[in-house]
Parts: C-alpha cells; structure tokens; sequence
C-alpha cells in the first residue's frame, strides 16, 4: 500500500505540469503572450515552474490545439492570427453553437434555467460596468461570457459537443480579447434576448440572435484594425 507521502510525489509531477498547461493556455488565449511570440524554453521555466521536458510536451499539446506552432529545430511559437482564421472560426462556433443550443432548448429543465439565469446575471453585471467605463475587468467580462454561452447549450446531452464547442469558443475568444472587443449595448441586448429566448424555449428566434451575435463580434472585431 503507498503512503500517502509516496502519493503525493508521485501526482505532484503530473499537478506541475497540468498547472503549467492551464497557465499557458490562459495566457494565450487573454493574449498576455502575443500572436508570433516566441515560446523559449528557459524563459517559460522560470516563469510557469515546471521543466524542460514538461514544457516541451505543454507546447506540443497546445500545437495539437491550434494554439502553438512547432518550428521544428526551431521551437515553439505563439499561433498567429489572421483575418481569414478568424472567420473561420466564427463558422465553427456558429455550426456547432446554434446545433447545440437547439438541443439544449429542447431537453433544458429547471436545473438548466438555473444555471443560464446565474450566468447571465454575472455576464450583465460586467456589461454594466463596462458600458459605465470600467474595463478594469475584461479578462473576468470574458470568463462570465464563456459561462453563459456554455449554460446555453449545458442541456444538449452530449459532452463530445461542449468540449468540441469550448475549443473552438476559446480560439474565438481569443480574438475578442487581442481586439479588446466590446459592443456594448448590442451585444448586452443580445445576451438579454439569448437569455429570455432560453426560458421561453424559442429556439428559432435565438438561433438568429446567435449568428447576429458571432457575426457583429467578428466585424467589430476587425474594425479595431489590430488583426489582419
């Protein structure tokens, strides 16, 4: 039988590690390391504590992603951004975003208006601030609205669907926050009608609020004119 001291050493290589995944990630997605940056190996160690070789399998991982690119003998870089991706990837959310959210709307019960009623209200509360001029918060405006566009579609019974959806969400998102994109009223209204349109179970009208949504966030994003 292990101790729990062996335990403990044993899984403490494998916490290091998904720690140093979900640190890196992050930054990457809230853009604290920029498209093109050059990922070197010395200088992640010191920073996310974890080794070489730990690091090496994070970035590979995050390669497979989409999220790094592998220079061969090179290294590692920060993916770049594109007009073109970013297009694409609005496609993809929107694909896989409005089948779920049908599905959702149609299996969603009392435990599911739960959670997209407490999602919104945090995602309204941080519109609220913004509009009134306090952007001291994005990176948590993002993670509330994450959570409310996965509450939406929480009920659509397949787990393989949420997590091909966050992926892809997190890439979208990852533009919003290189553009520092925020809409303010429209996209705060539009949030308030997928909300109301969840509890009336209006599947069609929300399903045109969603590509609304997507879309006016990819224009106003390329309108900062900081991805090209």
């Amino acid at each position: 039988m292990k101790t729990d001291e062996h335990a403990a050493n044993e899984t403490a290589p494998a916490t290091i590690g998904e720690n140093a995944y979900r640190r890196i990630r992050t930054d990457i997605v809230f853009g604290r390391l920029e498209p093109g940056q050059k990922l070197r190996l010395e200088k992640l160690r010191d920073t996310y504590e974890a080794s070489i070789s730990t690091l090496r399998e994070i970035l590979n991982r995050l390669s497979s992603e989409g999220l790094v690119v592998a220079e061969g003998q090179r290294g590692f870089e920060v993916a770049p951004v594109s007009v073109e991706n970013l297009r694409e990837i609005a496609a993809l959310r929107t694909l896989l975003e409005i089948h779920a959210l049908e599905q959702s709307f149609e299996a969603g019960d009392i435990e599911w208006e739960g959670r997209v009623v407490s999602a919104h209200h945090k995602l309204a509360t941080l519109e609220r601030r913004m509009r009134e001029g306090d952007r001291s918060e994005t990176e948590l405006w993002k993670r509330y609205d994450w959570e409310f566009h996965q509450a939406l579609i929480s009920a659509c019974g397949s787990r393989v669907l949420m997590d091909t959806h966050a992926a892809v969400f997190d890439k979208y998102l990852r533009y919003q926050m290189i553009a520092l994109s925020f809409r303010g009223d429209i996209a705060a209204d539009e949030h308030r009608t997928l909300h109301d349109c969840a509890l009336a179970r209006d599947a069609g009208r929300a399903r045109k609020v969603l590509v609304r949504h997507i879309e006016g966030g990819v224009e106003h994003a390329l309108a900062t004119g900081t991805i090209r």
